[in-house]
């Protein structure tokens, strides 16, 4: 089958996640942006790098939604970026106006498509897209714990001084300071992170993943992060194309699992041609149980502020 993918928003997040699809032929991708000169500028300069790369997937560009029809995947990273000293959740209000105006328009034009959501603050804006979309919760998740995993993974590696490839960890809760690594969970080439490094080097690398993007946005000063998250949206889009079966950590609306109900926090998850299939549950301590509650608490009160 021939795929289709939207991206809605050309900035550096949306822009570079385009690429990395069409670069591994993955589904023509279109791109709508408020900018459509933006849009189709991009999207063109891209077109003239497949010579070169040899790939043969279409990418087009514009402020028109007509030309998304049919998309079997649409991705939205459109919405106002962070700035130094900028928390995720300061930027509320205005991205909910810019999603309701985003998924009305993408549900018109594809009722069957699959949702994934990346703009911030993340967990609240999967809240807003599923209530303008109705859809099922398979159908809308979020992009966060791939992200904030792959910087721990990252963290590992470097403290460690091996491969990534070997190195694997599970973040949940939502996406933002309270998020919750789990290094119990963490390993290395199958051995757990606890028997290779000490608590306290532990302890500071949780510390770090939980402030990645303000870490990228503080030296970027201008812009934040988007290298590491096009690259996680991507792995979520070929799992879904490409039916993977694929366990990663998303946002999804949970009802019941973790003990937690009708809110949206990163779990693991298996992500298939339908969407979420399933939620895996872990066995969680008392304490890691503990945080993920504080970290519910936070999205729920960020979800009891979204404009009516």
């Amino acid at each position: 089958m021939h795929y289709k993918v939207t991206v809605v928003g050309a900035g550096n997040v949306g822009a570079t996640t385009a690429q990395r699809i069409a670069e591994a032929d993955l589904a023509d991708v279109v791109m709508v942006d408020v900018a459509g000169d933006l849009a189709t500028g991009k999207a063109l300069d891209m077109m003239e790098s497949a010579p070169v790369l040899g790939w043969s997937a279409r990418v087009s560009g514009g402020s028109d939604y007509a030309p998304s029809a049919g998309s079997h995947v649409c991705v939205i990273t459109a919405g106002l970026a962070r700035k130094p000293g900028m928390s995720r959740d300061d930027l509320l209000a205005k991205n909910t106006d810019i999603l309701r105006e985003v998924v009305t328009q993408l549900v018109r034009h594809s009722p069957d498509t699959i949702l994934i959501v990346v703009t911030n603050p993340l967990d609240a804006m999967c809240e807003v897209a599923r209530r303008v979309s109705g859809f099922p919760r398979e159908r809308v998740f979020g992009m966060a714990g791939v992200l904030d995993a792959a910087r721990m993974r990252y963290f590992i590696a470097d403290e460690l001084g091996v491969s990534v490839q070997d190195v694997g960890a599970v973040v949940l809760g939502g996406h933002g300071d309270t998020m919750v690594p789990l290094p119990r969970y963490a390993t290395v080439a199958g051995i757990p992170l606890p028997q290779l490094l000490a608590a306290e080097r532990i302890e500071a690398i949780n510390q770090r993943t939980r402030t990645g993007g303000a870490e990228i946005v503080n030296y970027y000063q201008q812009g934040s992060a988007y290298y590491a998250p096009a690259a996680a949206t991507f792995e979520m889009v070929a799992a879904v194309l490409q039916d993977k079966k694929k366990v990663l950590p998303c946002a999804v609306l949970l009802q019941g699992e973790y003990g937690l109900s009708d809110l949206f926090v990163g779990v693991p998850v298996k992500l298939g041609r339908r969407g979420v299939e399933e939620v895996v549950q872990l066995e969680l301590t008392a304490a890691e149980q503990a945080e993920l509650e504080k970290s519910a608490a936070a999205v729920r009160s960020l979800i009891a502020a979204l404009p009516k």
